[in-house]
């Protein structure tokens, strides 16, 4: 009798474990809604970096989450300027100032921006086999776009890192290639 109280409880064990992990599967950021593109006012949205811009009709998937954050949080970087007149629009987020190009800083996607909560802290950055940390200044809304608040850019994706020249320089990639790379970044 003890023994087979003690392999039911082996499996009840099993099947709140199973289930627990089916749940955090489940818990996976997914795609909060939709957006509907609208065209720019003449010369209202700024091209620099080769940013997007919004098209009339075109439905853009917007998120409140992105993925857990880790020590090696997959993500893609991407170029954005956060000086006044580049094409990351007004002061960052988390200052209300401009930063130069020349100084590693980032925006993160809204997720991992998490209302303000890496705010002025900094992140390591790993990419093209070398590491680089960077200050978190800025927000990458995945929520909004397309709008003047925005520069008339679509939605950031949920994974995406937003980074000033200074810190592609960092990272050694060839300014041919700038724009879009495959990195992994964490908490500094």
């Amino acid at each position: 009798m003890k023994m087979s109280n003690s392999i039911a409880s082996f499996i009840l064990l099993l099947i709140l474990i199973s289930t627990n992990c089916l749940c955090s599967e489940a818990q996976q950021c997914r795609p909060s809604g939709r957006i509907m593109g609208k065209k720019p006012p003449p010369g209202e949205c700024n091209k620099e970096n080769d940013s997007d811009c919004c098209v009339q009709g075109k439905a853009y998937t917007t998120y409140k989450c992105s993925p857990a954050v880790s020590r090696h949080t997959k993500a893609e970087l991407t170029l954005n300027s956060f000086e006044k007149g580049g094409d990351g629009g007004g002061p960052s987020e988390c200052d209300n100032q401009y930063h130069s190009d020349d100084t590693p800083v980032v925006a993160l996607s809204t997720g991992w921006f998490n209302d303000r909560i890496r705010c002025l802290h900094n992140i390591t950055i790993s990419g093209n086999g070398k590491s680089v940390v960077a200050m978190v200044v800025d927000e990458c809304d995945s929520t909004m776009g397309c709008d003047e608040d925005h520069d008339y850019q679509p939605p950031c994706s949920n994974n995406i890192v937003d980074a000033s020249k200074a810190v592609w320089k960092a990272l050694g990639v060839p300014h041919n290639q700038w724009g879009g790379l495959e990195i992994t970044w964490s908490d500094a």
